[in-house]
């Protein structure tokens, strides 16, 4: 029995797509907020403001780029109007990178959320 099943390569080409051109797989939706970030360099936690984020990943600017594939640390305060919480809520998060790019002048990380714990103050 032939597949008739095409490859992703054949599939893209014959769309007009380049089959080596970067294709976004995110599927998720982002909200655009500026969040202050604290982000764990080693133990030193470096400031960094969030430009987007979704249930399973973030997007932040920083001074300092951070290598892909790096497990990566940070809090960041949620707003409680956003939560449907009376208060905001610090949110401890660990992931790891997967693209880090200059935008304008400073690195924009993007980062999965793998897991993720609310923290009482």
């Amino acid at each position: 029995m032939k597949s008739t099943l095409k490859s992703e390569t054949a599939f893209f080409e014959e769309a007009g797509i380049p089959a080596d051109r970067p294709r976004d797989v995110r599927c998720a939706v982002r909200f655009p907020l500026a969040l202050p970030v604290a982000v764990d360099r080693n133990g030193d936690w470096k400031p960094a403001v969030t430009r987007n984020i979704s249930a399973s990943g973030v997007l932040f600017e920083t001074d300092l780029p951070i290598p892909v594939g790096e497990s990566i640390t940070f809090f960041m305060r949620m707003p409680g109007a956003i939560l449907g919480t009376s208060q905001d809520v610090l949110v401890y998060c660990h992931g790891r990178v997967v693209r880090c790019s200059i935008s304008h002048t400073l690195p924009q990380v993007a980062a999965t959320i793998d897991d993720y714990q609310f923290v009482e103050e």
